[in-house]
């Protein structure tokens, strides 16, 4: 059976299939006892299953297959959810994404993906996820480190320090603390710990390791290897006063223990000694295992997707159909500048109603290309997951306003720059959970990225209550850039500060990572968002927190501008840009170093005179006494826009100018009037600095 023909409709119920998934994994991590989720994971893994067997894609079958098992084991409570079986499903998404991706491309999606099967079929066995991959130990290694019955690691020279204090006077006591489940301050109950057992001896060792307990990188439970004189009961009373300790148990390592594991070194045929005849209260398994804290990641939506009476149009389909009307909309303004001219009634009632009709037709075009962002928004929980995870923090993603439509082509362009953002704020914007704490914030930071439309433009912001921007880090970096001078620093806004960081290749960060730091900086972000007409700003609190906002135009296809006339060529100036235009007495005009400005409501603004840039050399109106200036904005800066006159508004066609005309200054594109007249369309933020 010839299946190719199914074969876009299997890419896309694929990404939907495989979204659903990641969205339900990261729901059943913060409720992993509701199998409800579990059955709407089995059920979108199974439908994929089906569908790539179908159409012959066995790897995708059988990875889906496996990562099912690893599901209905789940549901039927053979093996119980954890952030670490959750890690291993979500890689299995990831690679079924990558498989797809590439079938789309037009590979066989094919991937070895054996490591990951594997993985998957331990789990589905009940074996623990911390040591599926290690490696067999070999021989040199068993001699180096031994490994005791309780799992808690000695080399030699740790071994030694023991047998040596024993015969100085000192006992060896593994001191295992657990905490209460709902401590909410577990470094600061480890850091009490060692104060008071560091004032009764000397600890040798420490599972997890210091570093780890530090960065809370454990779970309900930390060993310490003490050397002391001092009596274990006393030391267990003295432990157990600090606040959200549930218990603690102490353990004597003897001498006679020490040798046997010292032998037991020496033996690599048999590592595994005896176990002692002592008192020995086992380490629990989590006190031994180095677990990734289980980072709260929350995905809150204002509205719930319900279904509709849709069908599935291929989107060159809706490209044609934008072609076609943008060729009728040129020939509207034809027959409206005819009918302007011939004065006929009839013609003139049959222009206005065809162009209500055409108006009509026009918001119905646009409408089928609108998308919701959440077609964008959907990838971010599950990366803010797994940075956050990269990172050691502690993040609460809020998502508002998802169902927010943009036009296809900038919902195209807007995805990596809001990585870009997202990246930048778990990194440089969500401090550490202990400074948080020691800031008196809570130690879970809280992203919120929403979206919503006002007016003809739809608005992006993504707020974090982190440390928001350091000035005098920022204007540091600035200065030693060349970006701004020492004496401009001073008289900068902090509005102004922060928004330094979108100059080219700015970066604060310490040290390169892979979440952010290498250098790029922001300004990517910033020119791909103002090639798509829109406008970044940022408005920051130092030690409260960053909004980015990002402005953007609903549609690039159909723009409404106003003419306007320069030595008898017609060019087009975006409404978007325009405050207000005006026509002022030359004499308002002043200079200021070297720079012609006008005040206009008590605000100083510089003239771009549109002929110098053009290069244009008539000078038909020198001795006018007023001049036309078209009043512009990029954010929060002005630029009057000096032309000859002011012909009125009209909706025009965005033409691009082609791959040898990119590179032209101050032009974003096209347009063909009603008479047939090219006129060139004015890039207002190339011209404000």
């Amino acid at each position: 059976m010839d299946v190719s023909q199914y074969l876009d409709m299997f890419i896309e119920e694929s990404k939907e299939h495989l979204q659903a998934c990641s969205e339900q994994l990261l729901a059943l991590e913060n409720n992993p006892d509701d199998l409800a989720i579990v059955n709407e994971v089995f059920r979108a893994a199974h439908t994929l299953k089906g569908m790539s067997a179908t159409m012959g894609y066995e790897d995708i079958a059988d990875l889906t297959h496996k990562m099912e098992n690893v599901l209905d084991a789940i549901r039927n409570s053979k093996i119980h959810v954890s952030t670490e079986i959750l890690d291993v499903v979500f890689e299995a998404v990831d690679d079924l994404e990558l498989m797809v991706q590439d079938i789309e491309s037009g590979g066989d999606g094919k991937k070895d993906v054996s490591k990951l099967v594997d993985t998957l079929n331990r789990i589905e066995a009940g074996q623990p996820v911390n040591v599926m991959n290690e490696p067999a130990a070999t021989a040199e290694e068993v001699s180096m480190e031994v490994v005791t019955s309780r799992g808690i690691p000695y080399d030699e020279f740790e071994l030694t320090v023991i047998s040596q204090s024993a015969e100085q006077g000192f006992n060896a006591l593994e001191i295992t603390v657990t905490l209460r489940d709902d401590c909410l301050l577990k470094v600061a109950r480890v850091f009490m710990t060692f104060e008071i057992l560091e004032k009764s001896g000397e600890v040798i060792k420490t599972v997890p390791t210091v570093e780890q307990l530090e960065n809370e990188d454990f779970d309900q439970n930390f060993t310490i290897v003490l050397l002391t004189q001092e009596d274990a009961a006393d030391l267990k009373a003295k432990v157990l006063k600090v606040s959200e300790i549930e218990d603690v148990h102490i353990t004597h390592i003897t001498d006679e223990y020490v040798q046997k594991y010292k032998q037991a070194s020496l033996n690599t045929c048999d590592p595994e000694p005896s176990v002692v005849e002592t008192t020995v209260v086992p380490v629990t398994k989590a006190a031994t295992t180095n677990e990734t804290p289980k980072e709260t990641i929350k995905t809150k939506k204002s509205t719930t997707s319900n279904s509709n009476k849709t069908i599935r149009v291929n989107i060159d389909r809706l490209d044609i159909l934008m072609n076609l009307f943008e060729e009728l909309v040129i020939d509207r303004g034809r027959l409206q500048s005819i009918a302007s001219e011939l004065h006929n009634p009839e013609l003139n009632e049959s222009v206005e109603r065809m162009t209500r009709v055409s108006g009509d037709l026009q918001n119905i075009i646009l409408n089928m290309r609108m998308v919701p962002v959440e077609t964008v928004f959907n990838r971010f929980p599950k990366m803010v997951r797994q940075l956050a995870r990269d990172l050691n923090k502690k993040i609460d993603l809020e998502i508002v306003g998802a169902e927010t439509e943009l036009d296809r082509t900038v919902i195209d362009e807007i995805g990596d720059p809001l990585v870009h953002l997202i990246r930048n704020a778990l990194d440089h914007g969500i401090e550490m959970p202990e400074e948080r704490i020691a800031n008196g914030k809570p130690e879970t930071g809280t992203v919120t990225l929403r979206a919503y439309h006002s007016g003809n433009h739809v608005f992006i912001e993504l707020e974090d209550d982190g440390a928001g921007v350091n000035r005098e880090r920022v204007v540091s970096k600035a200065i030693e850039r060349g970006i701004i001078s020492p004496e401009a620093a001073d008289t900068l806004t902090n509005k102004q500060v922060a928004e330094l960081i979108l100059a080219s290749g700015f970066s604060t960060a310490a040290s390169i990572t892979d979440v952010s730091g290498r250098g790029v900086g922001l300004d990517v972000v910033k020119n791909t968002i103002e090639s798509l007409g829109g406008h970044i700003s940022i408005d920051s609190t130092e030690g409260k927190g960053s909004l980015f906002q990002v402005q953007l135009p609903l549609t690039l296809s159909i723009i409404s501008v106003m003419l306007v006339e320069l030595d008898e060529e017609i060019y087009a100036i975006p409404l978007s840009s325009i405050i207000e235009t005006a026509i002022i007495q030359k004499s308002d005009i002043l200079n200021a170093h070297n720079q012609s400005v006008i005040d206009f409501r008590g605000t100083i603004v510089p003239l771009v005179d549109l002929k110098d840039i053009f290069e244009m050399k008539n000078r038909s109106n020198e001795e006018d006494e007023f001049q036309s200036i078209v009043i512009v904005r990029k954010g929060d800066s002005l630029a009057g826009l000096v032309v000859d006159s002011f012909i009125g508004q009209q909706e025009i066609v965005l033409k691009s100018l082609g791959e040898y005309l990119q590179s032209v200054f101050a032009i974003s594109g096209a347009t063909i009037l009603g008479n047939g007249q090219v006129a060139l369309i004015v890039d207002c933020n190339a011209l404000i600095k």
